[in-house]
């Protein structure tokens, strides 16, 4: 399907519960005022016989709507919140402050709600967000083969313990029980939807994860078992190849990965991961045409399964899977880019790219 809608009275309803799942999927146009939002829009809800319902930005300005200034449509849409867009954008500044709720209070915002406002975009608090983009920062000299002690000194922690407990809980590994000269290699790439760490050997890329992804540190764990501790900081060709490649998918230049893959998992879950990478960039399956599109009709939940234990993100595509009623589902990387990944390759099925 591509991006199939329920009807318009089942996006109205969806528009006055304020329904997250079709966020970056669908947009209300409103006759009576000329605007376009999206359905999670806080202002007061227009009339049903007064919404056009749109599936995607373009179509909106198309047919003469101009975007909202409360819900702000055309941005993603984490930024539509002001205090989020505020503090993302300090963050960035001062990636190594160390931040305290009392600091979130001095400057005019309360507490509480920051922390539900980044829990519901990004599934951390803006503290937890601060943290460990302190420990990303300090971590980033280890693969040039800095000291533990000079990454623990960036990351401005004043204990080593805390520093390594920190980066344990983190990655699931102790900075000490990577090796030098390893068969397993991981690095960071810089993404416009945030940092990544690439693991690969000389010959396949192993594991492409966002930073903060939950399950992170249980899969460098399994790469480590399986390399027999011969994990290390560093990178191989393969990992350059992802990030040039990751490079033009995020400018919108081309969606053809051709990096080698070698992820760990079953002859099932491989199987699901495979047909995944099937799906054209800009398109989507449910959780049940991929079990159809396998010859497996009664294995929708092992496919979900294996969906959600896909290491390889973006590359082998588990955000282009969708509920059964064409919602966002569950992402490890998050919902805000599972929404800007479908935006994004939006513009890859209108130009046709594949270069």
């Amino acid at each position: 399907m591509m991006f199939d809608l329920p009807d318009d009275d089942a996006l109205y309803d969806a528009l006055l519960a304020r329904d997250a799942g079709f966020d970056g999927r669908a947009y209300v146009g409103v006759t009576s005022t000329g605007v376009f939002c999206r359905l999670t829009c806080p202002a007061r809800k227009p009339k049903r016989e007064n919404c056009v319902f749109f599936d995607t930005i373009g179509r909106c300005i198309e047919a003469g709507f101009r975007a909202c200034l409360r819900c702000h449509p055309m941005a993603p849409e984490a930024e539509g919140e002001p205090v989020v867009a505020r503090l993302l954008e300090m963050l960035n500044t001062e990636p190594a402050r160390r931040w305290l709720e009392s600091d979130i209070a001095a400057l005019g915002m309360d507490p509480s709600t920051v922390r539900r406002a980044f829990k519901r975009h990004f599934g951390m608090t803006f503290l937890e967000m601060a943290r460990l983009t302190r420990l990303r920062l300090g971590a980033a000299t280890l693969p040039d083969g800095g000291r533990v002690i000079d990454a623990q000194m960036d990351a401005s922690y004043d204990s080593p313990a805390a520093f390594r407990a920190a980066f344990g809980k983190w990655l699931g590994l102790a900075p000490g029980r990577f090796v030098k000269d390893a068969l397993l290699r991981a690095d960071w790439i810089e993404t416009k939807l945030g940092m990544m760490i690439a693991v690969s050997d000389a010959h396949a890329l192993h594991l492409l994860e966002f930073t903060e992804r939950k399950a992170l540190p249980a899969e460098l764990k399994r790469l480590y078992a399986h390399a027999k501790g011969s994990l290390g900081f560093g990178r191989f060709a393969p990992t350059d190849q992802i990030e040039r490649e990751m490079g033009a998918f995020m400018e919108g230049a081309c969606d053809k990965f051709d990096t080698r893959l070698a992820p760990l998992g079953t002859d099932f879950t491989k199987a699901v991961w495979d047909t995944l990478r099937t799906i054209p960039a800009g398109q989507t399956r449910s959780y049940g045409e991929v079990a159809r599109m396998m010859g497996r009709p009664d294995a929708t939940r092992a496919v979900a399964r294996a969906n959600g234990a896909n290491p390889i993100a973006i590359v082998i595509p588990c955000h282009r899977v969708l509920g059964a009623d064409g919602a966002l589902t569950g992402y490890g990387g998050g919902l805000w880019r599972k929404q800007a990944l479908i935006e994004l390759e939006r513009g890859f099925a209108r130009k046709g790219a594949r270069k």
